[in-house]
């Protein structure tokens, strides 16, 4: 992302230079993206995200740290109409409400026994559940670069795991975890509250 965003300011600077017009402003801030990132509900069915903009958004979400830098988690990506409605169909009546109008959904699943293990072995008590581990800090970088970017998301764990195999030919060496939605919010959501910082924060 900071290489693109290098990219972009270095050549609106030659073209400045040029043209004598302003520099475009730099985008939002990193305090910005995580204080306005919300999880999603209500979709604003009128726009669209393009292929492109989804490899980008999985190029920076790459850039997440893992186990042994072993990136076991991958990402199905439905985008078609007929796709994305086969995904809503395995999500439950819920959640199928919550994403109607997002152009975009994604199964995140994560390789198993590369996380936490060395050399074949569990390295700690934890286990496997590195996997799940790494696969969660991948999906942090992807909601907050699709936040950067200026689309929504929503993290459902709420699925049908084996029809979602089959629909996308999972293999059974992959952990399905979560689905994601990605579109753009019809609404400003409220912010629900947080906990107070001294209630999960201990200073020694």
């Amino acid at each position: 992302m900071k290489k693109h965003l290098f990219l972009s300011l270095l050549f609106a600077a030659m073209l400045g230079s040029c043209t004598s017009e302003s520099t475009p402003s730099a985008g939002p801030s990193f305090e910005e993206v995580v204080t306005t990132r919300r999880s999603i509900r209500h979709y604003d069915a009128t726009k669209t995200i393009s292929e492109a903009e989804v490899r980008q958004l999985l190029t920076t979400t790459q850039e997440a740290p893992s186990w042994a830098n072993g990136q076991p988690t991958k990402y199905y990506v439905a985008m078609t109409p007929e796709k994305v409605q086969a995904v809503q169909e395995l999500i439950g009546d819920f959640n199928k409400r919550n994403v109607q109008g997002a152009p975009v959904l994604m199964v995140s699943t994560y390789e198993k026994g590369k996380s936490g293990h060395f050399q074949g072995q569990a390295t700690n008590e934890i286990g496997e559940g590195w996997g799940a581990y790494d696969n969660g800090v991948s999906n942090a970088y992807l909601v907050l670069t699709a936040r950067a970017m200026g689309f929504d998301t929503l993290i459902m764990g709420m699925r049908d795991s084996e029809a979602l195999r089959t629909l996308f030919g999972i293999p059974e060496s992959e952990t399905i975890m979560a689905v994601i939605s990605l579109g753009y919010r019809a609404s400003e959501p409220n912010r629900p509250g947080r906990r107070d910082l001294d209630e999960i924060v201990k200073f020694f």
